[in-house]
């Protein structure tokens, strides 16, 4: 028995030599179609007299050609593999040799003392462009239509939903695998007759659980980066009905570059549930405010403040500031953008927003144009245990940079609220309340852009709620919700984000932006729904009771608050009373007095 070493070698030896072969194939492929497009031509324009023909001059100008095309063709790899067959780009490439060998050879033609007729020189690199294309189109169909009938057994059935661009790139992918796709579900009804590389559209959504019976299927992608949380949650409910396994992708602003990589296709998640909306932002409107400018962000660690990091950074700002107190936090966010955690560049800063005289400091220095405030305290019982805290950070430290950022006359001052501040009950609800007034007051004062934007529940946020019944699931329980009634509103950390940023150019200086979260959710079912995805059994859930300063119900707007509609339909926005700091020994009276 030979060792395995020689075995490698010996197979990827034989790769090789195939690779060649084909290669090699495409190549001779090629001369010949160049050879058929003169014989065409000339047949054409001759009417097929051949003996009017000057024979040698024709086969001087095909033998001329055919060199110059494989000898191109090696120089730039277009014959070692730079393509794959059939695809677009290897048919722009076969275009683009074509049209460079015909122009090199109406240039030589035209000093040649005996030059093949004109007809053939000028007609034929377009012919011979018709003739390779519709070879290897052939030769592409042919090879999908082999896998699609003589598909791998071993593997799993999988049955794709979405039968657009990210579809087709999840069955190119499962084709380099064992798995066999076996069809498409499309709720479009103009696709119900498509087929894709061979595999056809067998119906839509409502079909789902007939097709994967018939076909025997063992798996569902949900191949819709799009797709809304109603829809990923209908299709999961009935795959877990079937006993399939379910999939999905992310959104396709979390995928890099639009393209679907093995590592998207992954188990669905509560936040897929919860939180996909359909997010539509304006690009252009972003980068005109935030492309070449200087862009500071508070609670830069956080998860919002991270987050808004990421986004910022893909606009290409002239400086990317990112401050917050805790370092290892910093440490996180910098390594997730950059690549690196040396904390040793100037765009990482350690600074506590309580502290004005440190803030002048970092103000004077990286001169920041745009303001994202995302620093802030915001675990409601623990403020209600510490509101001192609260009020130091919240509201003393938004005075700070809201006074900092006047006086060096920032363009943008975006200040990060939360729904709590609509008819606040809570120390958290009343110092962002507070914050959100003293930016109205200072919009009145200052020649730039400051608003506030308010919004519910984040999922994913560190210490959020499917974080603790994570942990409590995977302990066996108990799980511990407040109340059985109570509901949130849900936005994913990104979606939240996108619109953050979006809203950032919007409504007049003062106002208070307000994102649509979509209609709240009850905390009980999104326990239940979270211990069926986790398959989880005997998991109990007890109820703790409401505490202290806790709504039943969030608002995103208080009963005095008059919303209004912005450009964006996401967005809209309300006018809140503004605050002179002056009054603010009242008011923390007032909030201590509660």
């Amino acid at each position: 028995m030979s060792k395995p070493g020689n075995d490698f070698t010996h197979g990827g030896g034989e790769m090789m030599e195939n690779a060649i072969a084909r290669r090699g194939a495409l190549a001779l492929w090629d001369v010949v179609s160049w050879a058929l497009a003169a014989a065409l031509v000339i047949g054409v324009r001759h009417d097929f007299r051949l003996t009017e023909v000057q024979w040698d001059s024709v086969i001087a100008y095909w033998l001329l050609a055919s060199a110059l095309l494989v000898g191109l063709g090696y120089a730039t790899k277009f014959y070692r593999g730079r393509y794959l067959v059939g695809s677009f780009d290897e048919a722009f490439g076969l275009a683009l040799h074509l049209f460079v060998v015909g122009a090199l050879m109406l240039g030589i033609s035209a000093m040649m003392t005996n030059p093949a007729p004109r007809s053939v020189v000028v007609l034929t690199p377009p012919m011979a462009l018709l003739i390779s294309a519709a070879g290897r189109l052939f030769y592409r169909a042919l090879r999908d239509r082999l896998r699609v009938d003589h598909g791998p057994a071993e593997g799993r059935r999988v049955l794709i939903y979405g039968a657009g661009d990210a579809g087709r790139q999840v069955l190119h992918l499962l084709r380099g695998d064992a798995d066999e796709v076996v069809g498409f579900l499309d709720d479009n009804p103009g696709k119900r007759h498509l087929r894709i590389s061979g595999v056809p559209v067998l119906g839509d959504g409502r079909q789902l659980a007939s097709v994967a019976a018939d076909r025997q299927v063992d798996v569902i992608v949900l191949a819709v980066p799009s797709a809304s949380g109603q829809l990923v949650d209908r299709a999961q409910k009935v795959a877990q009905a079937a006993g399939l396994d379910f999939l999905v992708l992310p959104r396709v602003s979390e995928m890099i570059g639009g393209q679907v990589s093995a590592a998207d296709i992954r188990p669905v998640d509560i936040r897929d549930v919860l939180g996909r909306h359909q997010v539509s932002t304006s690009v252009t409107e972003i980068a005109g405010y935030l492309t070449g400018k200087r862009v500071l962000i508070t609670g830069a660690g956080g998860s919002i403040g991270s987050e808004l990091a990421r986004q910022v950074h893909k606009f290409g700002p002239a400086a990317l500031v990112m401050l917050d107190r805790d370092e290892s936090a910093l440490h996180a966010v910098q390594l997730s953008i950059f690549g690196h955690g040396l904390l040793d560049e100037p765009n990482t800063v350690l600074c506590d927003i309580r502290d004005r005289q440190a803030l002048e400091k970092v103000f004077d220095a990286h001169r920041p144009e745009i303001v994202f405030h995302a620093a802030a305290l915001k675990h409601l019982p623990m403020l209600e245990r510490y509101p001192d805290e609260g009020w130091k950070t919240n509201v003393l430290g938004t005075l700070n940079l809201l006074r900092v950022s006047e006086r060096h006359e920032v363009a943008h001052f975006v200040n990060i609220s939360t729904d709590k501040a609509a008819d606040s009950t809570s120390v958290l609800g009343t110092t962002k309340r507070i914050a959100e007034q003293l930016t109205a007051w200072y919009a009145e004062r200052g020649e730039g852009h400051f608003i506030s934007v308010r919004f519910g529940n984040v999922l994913g946020s560190r210490g959020s709620m499917l974080h603790t019944f994570t942990a409590q699931i995977e302990a066996g329980g108990p799980i511990t919700v407040t109340h059985p009634d109570v509901t949130r509103y849900f936005m994913t950390i990104p979606e939240a984000c996108e619109l953050v940023v979006q809203a950032g150019t919007m409504g007049r200086s003062g106002d208070v932006m307000v994102l649509e979260m979509g209609t709240p959710v009850k905390i009980l079912d999104v326990a239940h729904r979270m211990i069926e995805l986790s398959h989880a059994s005997n998991v109990e859930i007890v109820f703790t009771g409401l505490r202290t300063g806790e709504k039943l119900h969030e608002r995103l707007f208080s009963d005095e608050e008059k919303p209004a509609v912005t450009e964006h339909p996401m967005i809209r926005s309300v006018a809140v009373p503004p605050v002179d700091p002056t009054e603010l020994s009242d008011l923390s009276h007032a909030m201590g007095d509660r």
